[in-house]
Parts: structure tokens; C-alpha cells; sequence
């Protein structure tokens, strides 16, 4: 069984919005802070946001206003919101799992995120 399992991006053209979605299991999501990286083709991965004890949230600060973070818990399922994309935003987005007590990560297997005209 795959532990996370997103959804949710494709082509969109510049000041879109696309939703991405990762489906956990309610025993990651109880121990986990849960967070979104990013990889452009050639650039290191980075984190995008982060959210943790189901509110305290963080962002990276070009994403800022513009993208959030959140959950649903009766889901299992962690969205991050992207709004007003850029042409730079393009990259595979990954969700994650850290785990709180043993800092383990869990990652899930990418989805693909193009802004373009």
C-alpha cells in the first residue's frame, strides 16, 4: 500500500489555479508534520509549505499569498492551494510526511505542475 498518494496537477496557463492533493493514512497524519517540496528541472527540491499540530502552517516566501496549506481530516487528505500561478512555479511537487518523534520522511510519488502559455 502506497502511504501517500497525490493528485491534482496538470497545465494551467499563467494566473491559474490548480489544487493538489495527498491522501495519508490517519496514523501518518496524527504524527506527522505534513508538507509540499517542489524540483525544476535542474534546481534543487525546496520547500514549499508546511503545515503541523493541524494549523501552525509555513511558506516559502515567493508562494506567499498566494498558495495555502491545509487539511481535512475526515478526508485524510492534505490540499495545498496554488492560486495566481507564475511560469516559475513549474516543477514536480511532492508530497511529504515527517515524522515528529523519529524525523523519518515519507514521500509520495510526485505530480507534475506546468504554468504556461
Amino acid at each position: 500500500q502506497v502511504p501517500l498518494v497525490e493528485s491534482g496537477g496538470g497545465l494551467v496557463q499563467p494566473g491559474g489555479s490548480l489544487r493538489l492533493s495527498c491522501v495519508a493514512s490517519r496514523s501518518i497524519l496524527r504524527i506527522s508534520a505534513m508538507g509540499w517540496y517542489r524540483q525544476a528541472p535542474g534546481k534543487q527540491r525546496e520547500l514549499v509549505a508546511v503545515i503541523s499540530s493541524g494549523s501552525t502552517t509555513n511558506y516559502l516566501d515567493s508562494v506567499k499569498g498566494r498558495f495555502t496549506i491545509f487539511t481535512d481530516s475526515a478526508k485524510n487528505t492534505v490540499y495545498l492551494q496554488m492560486n495566481s500561478l507564475r511560469p516559475e512555479d513549474t516543477a514536480v511537487y511532492y508530497c511529504n510526511a515527517r515524522n515528529l518523534f523519529s524525523n523519518q520522511n515519507i514521500w509520495g510519488q510526485g505530480t507534475q505542475v506546468t504554468v504556461s502559455s
